[in-house]
């Protein structure tokens, strides 16, 4: 039954702002052991945010790109890693939704239905009665030690004529072997470890096309009259994903103000680090690099909301737009954060000190393939100058 009093836009950001001290109080814990806590996972699911991009027949949200923005922001005021994986969930619940519905009521039969999974074609289907036998290794799986529910990828071993179309194949995590291999520098409780199938059945309704899911072909008849699901998806994705840089470098900045009272400059005749003018120069550049970003999360978010209302397509121009968003955003937040832990002083690589964190997590969500910024900014340049795109991931 669709949920009869979503949570007001206001309502899931204070929800999200409860968590942020607990988010803050793990960080260290998230970061030793390379995930995430039971009691943050039970706080997630007690929060109501696990269900922000669960269909809303099954009681979800169907929550829009703005809403998603404020909400990971907050999250990422408590601790990065926590965002990526909620940015994950939503994302991967979101193109869930486009699946048969008779998969659909197998995922979203638990409240706190947590999927995950990655795009990349790194296995192979073979054709077997009734479905699909599923065999690979998929790197880079976020938040799948909490999830119940994986997207995998896989090319056919028999495309018949013509280039193979990707199978996008809905398994459960418990079919799949886990390889613990997430060992970094940057985003360390996001769990984000290896995943491997050998011969997993997966049944025909849990498969779609890669035509399919990358033209928002929904194959959920109730979903798919709806407009909210007719967004591209990897322009509802990245908008989702765009907020937790805010929340992160706005985490910085407020973090470094809190430590700046009383600091002298070591060296000099600064008593206090907030006389300085060097001090003045940098947090003013670090506040309007952030501040930017902000508008255009909300711009970006807005884009959205009214093409949804207005029922509009989206044109190639449009989507290559969209995608160079999530890479300037994360450019700004991250050139913020690197201003503020450069002026933070050598007493900030103490572990305990969140702007090397901040600046960490920020880095390695920036090198993600889809919002790596330099190669979000060349296709937008080829969009300008007349050029076709040079990927089909729009």
């Amino acid at each position: 039954m669709p949920h009869p009093t979503a949570p007001t836009r206001d309502e899931l950001v204070a929800a999200a702002a409860k968590l942020v001290p607990l988010l803050r109080a793990r960080s260290l814990w998230i970061d030793e052991h390379r995930r995430l806590p039971p009691d943050v996972v039970t706080a997630l699911e007690d929060s109501g945010l696990l269900r922000m991009q669960i269909p809303a027949q099954y009681g979800g949200y169907e929550s829009d790109a703005r809403t998603f923005v404020d909400v990971l922001a907050e999250i990422a005021k408590g601790n990065g890693s926590a965002a990526f994986c909620l940015s994950v969930y939503a994302s991967l619940g979101w193109m869930t939704a486009l699946w048969p519905d008779q998969a659909l009521d197998e995922v979203f039969a638990d409240p706190h239905v947590r999927v995950s999974g990655t795009t990349a074609a790194t296995g192979t289907a073979r054709r077997t009665r009734g479905g699909y036998l599923l065999n690979g290794t998929w790197r880079f799986n976020s938040g799948v030690l909490h999830s119940q529910w994986k997207i995998s990828v896989a090319l056919p071993e028999d495309p018949g004529d013509g280039p193979p179309v990707p199978l996008f194949c809905l398994t459960p995590v418990a079919d799949l072997r886990i390889e613990d291999d997430w060992h970094t520098i940057g985003l360390q409780g996001s769990g984000s470890v290896t995943t491997v199938a050998e011969d997993v059945f997966v049944p025909e309704h849990r498969v779609i096309t890669g035509a399919d899911f990358y033209q928002n072909v929904s194959r959920s008849r109730v979903n798919a009259p709806k407009a909210h699901y007719r967004v591209p998806v990897l322009v509802t994705t990245n908008a989702i994903q765009s907020g937790q840089f805010v929340g992160a470098a706005k985490y910085a900045l407020a973090s470094f103000l809190e430590r700046l009272p009383g600091r002298p400059l070591t060296y000099t005749d600064y008593a206090s680090q907030r006389e300085a003018p060097l001090t003045h120069l940098q947090v003013g550049e670090a506040a309007l690099l952030i501040e930017d970003a902000e508008a255009r999360a909300h711009r970006f978010a807005d884009l959205i909301a009214g093409k949804v209302a207005r029922g509009e397509p989206w044109s190639t121009e449009e989507r290559v737009r969209a995608r160079v968003q999530i890479g300037w955003i994360a450019r700004q937040s991250k050139a913020a954060v690197d201003i503020l832990a450069s002026a933070s002083g050598g007493s900030s690589i103490h572990r305990d000190v969140p702007v090397t964190r901040i600046q960490r997590d920020l880095h390695a969500a920036s090198l993600h393939a889809m919002i790596t910024p330099g190669v979000n900014i060349e296709l937008y340049g080829r969009s300008l100058t007349g050029l076709e795109p040079n990927t089909a991931y729009l």
